[in-house]
């Protein structure tokens, strides 16, 4: 259904009204309580524009239209800005860190499970938002959170938001699952057809089911595991192995899984159970009842910049209103500045993926690099950090 212009005016102003009664203009409070990062000087104020920009990023974010010539938002911000663009597209999150410590580029669009690892690392620098005027449009709920923060200052500008659904073929599975338990305890029902995303964030998954069945254990937080909790997370995948068909990090390889029938049920991306249904899948995408984790992307500027003055016109550009509304549609995701939902060519998209829905993201356990601090706040403990996740599943897929 599309909706006529003065009719969409509306709309976002009465959307405006609700999501600012809903606590997205009213400040976070993330603590990294014991995390102290290298102290790096952050940009007080912005020079001349050195001609060029590099950029680490995810496949779809910094677009020129070269992939298709109808998607461009590279072109006019080097003809804005006289800053050149130069990308590299990262496969994963590790690539981007190990990219970002050679110190040759001036900005990465790092999820939340990349993100603390710079930090800590003195490889990404604090953010002077001052500096970038759309950051004031960007939802609170985004806003220095421990993905993104140290100590109250920003280490970046959100990007975007989405979750990690239960997916679900509605010929195969019934009934409708309404539980991670579908993939965990149950998976057996669906030996060899399971799917589950191939990260040793992962692990973030299980300790969140966890954390609702097993409350003897105490999980509060999915990225802030002790031992004890870190093992029985660990425990649950691997009884969960004997039952997946196939790890998934390629969303097309996903897509064609379900099609076939390979795969009936596991994790995956709104957008690809959107993608999957219009190729003619027999699918449903859910939020289950124990909530779900999920990634916030941060463009972060590198500590060794050779182009701080670009990065920061970029970050400034990725999140502008209508730029930002052309990149969220094209991946996939809600976007980060909530006038972007105003710009979207489909009326309708904010609410397919639930952009002004602070209610539905207070559920989202968004991706945050665990380390030996807890992240929950205990002292009388020593977390898992995530070289030790990466070990363990090394160990989980075999």
């Amino acid at each position: 259904m599309h909706l006529n212009r003065a009719l969409q005016v509306t709309a976002a102003a009465s959307s405006l009204l609700l999501v600012s009664g809903c606590g997205l203009f009213s400040d976070s409070t993330a603590s990294t309580a014991g995390f102290n990062p290298p102290n790096i000087k952050m940009q007080s104020e912005l020079g001349p524009a050195e001609g060029q920009v590099n950029l680490i990023a995810w496949a779809g974010y910094v677009e020129d239209g070269s992939n298709d010539p109808k998607v461009d938002w590279v072109t006019p911000f080097e003809k804005e800005t006289g800053c050149q663009v130069k990308a590299k597209v990262a496969a994963s999150s590790d690539e981007m860190v190990k990219l970002m410590k050679t110190g040759a580029y001036d900005a990465v669009s790092a999820s939340g499970d990349a993100s603390l690892r710079l930090i800590a690392g003195g490889e990404v620098a604090p953010v002077n938002t001052d500096l970038i005027p759309n950051y004031e449009d960007v939802f609170f709920g985004l806003k220095k959170q421990s993905w993104n923060s140290v100590n109250g200052k920003m280490y970046g500008v959100p990007h975007g938001r989405g979750a990690n659904l239960l997916m679900y073929n509605t010929k195969e599975v019934s009934p409708a699952p309404l539980s991670w338990s579908a993939v965990f305890d149950d998976a057996s029902k669906y030996k060899g057809h399971v799917t589950a995303y191939d990260s040793p964030i992962y692990i973030a998954d299980a300790a969140l089911y966890l954390r609702e069945t097993r409350p003897g254990l105490h999980i509060q937080n999915p990225y802030a595991l002790d031992q004890q909790q870190f093992d029985a997370a660990v425990d649950l995948l691997k009884a969960q192995r004997a039952n997946v068909g196939e790890y998934w990090s390629d969303y097309l390889k996903e897509i064609s899984a379900f099609k076939s029938g390979d795969t009936v049920i596991g994790t995956t991306w709104q957008v690809i159970a959107n993608l999957a249904e219009s190729e003619g899948a027999k699918v449903k995408a859910v939020l289950p009842q124990e909530g779900a984790t999920g990634w916030s992307d941060t463009w972060m500027l590198s500590a060794k910049a050779k182009h701080p003055n670009c990065a920061y016109k970029w970050m400034n550009w990725i999140i502008s209103p209508k730029v930002n509304a052309e990149v969220a549609e094209y991946f996939g995701e809600a976007p980060s500045n909530i006038k972007s939902c105003d710009e979207t060519s489909d009326p309708a998209f904010c609410d397919t993926f639930h952009a002004t829905d602070e209610n539905y993201w207070k559920d989202v356990a968004f991706w945050t690099t665990p380390i030996e601090q807890c992240l929950d706040g205990r002292t009388d403990v020593k977390c898992v950090p995530y070289a030790k996740w990466v070990q363990a599943w090394t160990e989980i897929k075999g």
